[in-house]
């Protein structure tokens, strides 16, 4: 609240009037009023009890009338904003007036206790999850059978509404973080990539038209593994940025031009939180990612160890070998791997043979399934 309130001060004043109140808090206002009227009811029922006690405990409709009402909802519409609350937060805090509203205006007062604002904002995370222990600790008190079946009932429903929002609230953890890939992973085009094609400026355009960044727009896809390796080519060694997803492998250069293809400046793009502290600090940096090569399948990437002999001749550290076979099984791209260490390596290698182990498995049972036709009518 006092977050909230010395923004509406300052706004109010004419500072600050590019914040976005509602993407920062959301909700937080009907939340804290819901919640405060859930708590009166509910120590008022007690406190009743208590000075009469011949007078019933009734629990049963004050949680029919908060937890089949509103309390649940508010809170799901609080958390499925606190992902993009988060990232909203990491953006604003670059800037020095908001930086001052928080250090000076709002952390300082004695009431924050010298909690930050992201430790306040999950709070309400924290007490939504501690809902089924309340309702828990009421069923297992109960005397009379009709409301035992009741508050178990309702224990369940809410315990099940957590298990949904977890789930949309991951779905929207990798949205957000295939939203920022998108912009900082850059696709040339085939004739910037490799000088080999040319292509007329007349036909450039209708060219770009096909554009590979849809590629990571599946809400689908998920990513598994990511980090900066060295690739060794003929006469130097490059840094390169490995994506590893369920279904591809996609090898970046890391590049640390200020702009990007398309012009933009990838120093203004908001970090965001769901990333790697690694890929992060590049990125306010200025830096950006651009695709060295086609996005490599899973069922057409061939995994192999460098020996050690050839660790030694070659002054190879930690390397590995990753092949790239067309739909002919032709080798159509080799790229020798260096990790930092022997373990990163290992780690590497591991997460890409499971990767594609699980790839495998999955499409074989799709391609097994899609084989079981019905059974023909004798007429055929």
């Amino acid at each position: 609240k006092i977050f909230m309130s010395t923004l509406k001060y300052l706004q109010s004043n004419e500072f600050l009037l590019d914040v976005d109140s509602w993407r920062l808090f959301a909700n937080l206002e009907e939340l804290n009023e819901i919640s405060l009227s859930f708590l009166k009811t509910f120590f008022e029922a007690v406190k009743e009890h208590v000075s009469k006690s011949d007078s019933p405990m009734d629990f049963s409709s004050i949680l029919r009338k908060f937890f089949q009402g509103d309390l649940c909802q508010t809170h799901q519409i609080y958390c499925l904003n606190y992902t993009s609350a988060v990232f909203y937060l990491e953006s604003l805090r670059q800037k020095e007036d908001f930086a001052i509203y928080l250090k000076q205006w709002c952390e300082q007062n004695e009431q924050c206790k010298r909690l930050r604002l992201p430790e306040l904002l999950v709070a309400p995370l924290h007490r939504l999850t501690r809902y089924p222990l309340l309702l828990h600790n009421i069923w297992k008190r109960s005397s009379d059978e009709t409301e035992k079946g009741f508050f178990w009932s309702l224990k369940e429903k809410v315990e099940k509404s957590i298990r949904d929002l977890e789930g949309k609230v991951k779905w929207l953890d990798n949205f957000q973080k295939f939203k920022q890939l998108q912009e900082v992973i850059i696709w040339p085009q085939v004739w910037d990539r490799d000088k080999r094609f040319f292509v007329p400026q007349c036909l450039k355009q209708s060219l770009r038209e096909n554009s590979s960044e849809n590629i990571l727009s599946s809400a689908n896809r998920l990513l598994l593994h990511e980090g900066r390796l060295t690739l060794a080519e003929s006469t130097r060694l490059l840094d390169v940025y490995l994506f590893l997803f369920d279904d591809l492998l996609l090898i970046t250069k890391m590049k640390r031009n200020k702009k990007k293809y398309g012009g933009s400046d990838t120093g203004l793009i908001p970090v965001c939180p769901r990333l790697t502290p690694e890929l992060q600090s590049f990125i306010r940096e200025g830096g950006f990612c651009a695709v060295l090569d086609q996005p490599i399948p899973l069922d057409r990437l061939i995994l192999k160890n460098v020996d050690p002999v050839h660790i030694t001749v070659f002054s190879l550290r930690n390397a590995f070998l990753i092949q790239h076979e067309n739909r002919y099984r032709q080798c159509i791209a080799v790229f020798l791997l260096q990790a930092q260490t022997e373990p990163a390596k290992k780690t590497w290698m591991s997460q890409i043979e499971t990767a594609i182990s699980n790839y495998t498995t999955q499409h074989e049972t799709k391609k097994s399934s899609a084989f079981c036709f019905p059974t023909e009518s004798s007429e055929i």
